[in-house]
């Protein structure tokens, strides 16, 4: 599910990022009195009224500025805008109106999408009347508010809300898979997914980063169809310094939050370094199959033992997802670039599986017998029963009678025993420990 995009947008100094830590509720931004201290763009989720969605803070617009740095800032800012669902014009009550809220209201007024104006540091009832001079900027309503007391922010996220997109609804569609197409700036994405289409329908360079946003492409291979998203590279967040990159960083994010299945492609030159790992750690979190494709083989120097070799170090590098499948494939020349979407199909009938509950309460007395869990203060733990009560991501609840006392150790045996009778390859589980209900299978 495609979750809306808000950024926070302004001249300098107006309290853009203490806006933004309040609306977030956490101090995620810098704040300092010197203006231009947000250049790299902050972006958090923010809950408000059932709704969740992006927050963007951006640094502050110095349009017609001939300082190279302000110059960046504007440009990630007029990114960031793009970008957005909602825009929030941030302007300063206590200094009032000047030339560059102008200009920036000017700019706005042209925009075709929802901009919402707000008036910060409207601490007391006397700024808050002060700040219907901001009218004059050309905009229907303002919203006077305080980043630093958090005076009016309700209404303002009431605001904010009322202005995003309906939330999408997901596709109830089983025969078209979504797969994500992420890894590094440069490692052959959009070469990939022009193999698979059998033309070259994605622009494809030598240059890091040509793939600015995410491309959905239908297609349609044997009687299966899937929606194929080829997303701008993911890279270490401290290297992001070009201004549109860091904004393709949140989209290549969001596109693996809708996608089913993420294909993580690596540069078999280059091998598995902390980039990658960040991004299988995203894909991860984000709960969604996943499989490994090791590009450009083909000019990979190779021995008999080398594949054997190359899966080890894998497995050594991430020990936690050793049940991702891997493939070598080379997207130059096809080398089994199809068989990757054989795994797409294998990985996404073990997202979407369930396990009847009468298999799995015979599997967790089996696991217990095997090994029970251990003792904490004097109390011994009962698992009582266990039920699936969801799949894609298959999520696995087991009822006992002291849930907060089960260590993690004794999850991750369950979960390993889980995967060696069932399978799931490629899939993340899920298991939570609920109190089972008092009188059932014995004292609790």
């Amino acid at each position: 599910m495609r979750l809306p995009v808000v950024a926070i947008v302004g001249r300098p100094n107006v309290g853009k990022s203490s806006l933004f830590n309040r609306l977030i509720k956490r101090k995620l931004a810098v704040i300092h009195s010197t203006s231009g201290v947000t250049r790299d763009r902050n972006f958090s989720l923010c809950d408000w009224n059932g709704r969740t969605f992006y927050l963007v803070d951006t640094g502050g617009m110095v349009p017609g500025s001939k300082d190279e740095m302000e110059q960046l800032i504007l440009e990630q800012a007029e990114a960031a805008m793009d970008d957005a669902d909602v825009i929030l014009f941030l302007v300063d009550c206590q200094t009032g109106i000047n030339e560059i809220d102008g200009r920036i209201a000017r700019q706005l007024l042209r925009a075709k999408k929802p901009v919402i104006l707000g008036v910060n540091k409207a601490d007391n009832e006397r700024l808050e009347l002060e700040a219907s001079a901001f009218y004059s900027l050309g905009f229907r309503e303002i919203f006077p508010v305080s980043a630093a007391s958090g005076r009016m922010t309700g209404d303002l996220l009431d605001e904010i809300v009322r202005h995003l997109p309906a939330a999408e609804e997901e596709s109830t569609d089983q025969q078209i898979i979504k797969v994500a197409v992420v890894g590094r700036p440069n490692v052959g994405k959009s070469s990939f997914v022009n193999r698979l289409l059998g033309e070259n329908r994605l622009i494809v360079s030598d240059i890091p980063g040509t793939t600015r946003d995410s491309v959905d492409t239908p297609v349609t291979i044997g009687d299966r169809r899937y929606i194929l998203v080829d997303t701008a590279g993911l890279r270490k967040r401290s290297k992001i310094k070009e201004s549109v990159e860091y904004y393709t960083t949140l989209r290549t994010i969001r596109a693996i939050e809708r996608c089913d299945i993420a294909v993580v492609l690596l540069d078999a030159n280059e091998g598995l370094n902390f980039q990658e790992l960040k991004i299988i750690e995203e894909v991860g979190e984000a709960r969604r199959g996943m499989v490994l494709a090791i590009n450009k083989w083909d000019i990979f120097e190779k021995q008999p033992e080398t594949v054997d070799i190359y899966t080890k170090q894998i497995k050594e590098a991430v020990p936690t997802y050793d049940y991702i499948p891997t493939i070598f494939i080379s997207a130059l020349t096809g080398q089994r670039v199809t068989r990757v979407m054989e795994l797409v199909d294998q990985v996404h009938a073990e997202y979407t599986k369930r396990i009847p509950t009468a298999e799995l309460n015979q599997f967790l007395e089996e696991t217990v017998a095997r090994q029970t869990p251990a003792a904490v203060r004097g109390r011994w733990i009962k698992l009582m029963y266990m039920t699936q009560p969801e799949a894609a991501p298959p999520t696995f609840v087991i009822f006992c009678n002291y849930p907060k006392l089960v260590q993690e150790s004794y999850v991750r045996y369950i979960t390993n025993r889980l995967r060696e009778r069932f399978g799931f390859a490629g899939v993340p589980l899920l298991i939570k420990l609920k109190e089972a209900p008092k009188g059932k299978d014995g004292e609790q």
